[in-house]
């Protein structure tokens, strides 16, 4: 077996102009000429800014350019056609397709709902530092742009552990939403 060339097919400053995709299916047969096996593109999803966001600041997974939701219809990349071409371009020359997709955080909730909470220690996160007190936090997503296509979940903070930004306190920290048991494993609050 030979050993295969993976590229990256993006960077951190790729202009917000939704050219990406049209310009990876353009440059397929130069990077397959160069002996490139394998393309690593960025998360094609929506993320909290529209069509500005990288994708690491993940708000609809499955909204790939197609919903007009956060600002914008296409994603800082492209559209979903746009994207669907790209890769079928890309697989026409043999050349494998990794996706980055983000799924252990969301960001940009549409609605903020009233959870309970206690601070962590920023230092150290087995360490509480308040009693469970009560924010408004922004966590519950019902992406109204798509409205149910592909997927009629809705994200509400029963899917977070814990959040960074308390609305009604203007505070940025690291609030936990769970209890920690004596035997140090973490058991639901009650009402949660």
């Amino acid at each position: 077996m030979s050993n295969g060339l993976i590229f990256q097919y993006f960077h951190w400053y790729y202009p917000a102009d939704g050219s990406l995709w049209n310009k990876l299916k353009d440059d397929v047969e130069h990077l397959a000429n160069l002996g490139v096996t394998a393309v690593w593109l960025p998360p094609a999803y929506k993320g909290t800014n529209g069509s500005n966001s990288v994708g690491y600041d993940a708000y609809d997974i499955f909204d790939l350019g197609e919903f007009d939701q956060k600002g914008s219809v296409r994603t800082k990349y492209g559209t979903k056609e746009q994207y669907i071409d790209a890769v079928n371009a890309v697989h026409d020359k043999k050349i494998a397709v990794y996706v980055d997709v983000v799924l252990n955080h969301m960001g940009g909730a549409d609605e903020e709902e009233k959870i309970t909470v206690r601070r962590v220690n920023s230092d150290n996160r087995n360490e509480f530092t308040s009693e469970p007190f009560e924010i408004e936090a922004f966590t519950k997503f019902t992406f109204p742009g798509r409205k149910g296509r592909y997927s009629d979940f809705v994200w509400d903070y029963r899917c977070f552990s814990g959040t960074d930004y308390a609305k009604n306190l203007d505070e940025c920290a690291i609030f936990s939403r769970r209890q920690f048991a004596n035997r140090g494993m973490e058991s639901q609050q009650a009402g949660d």
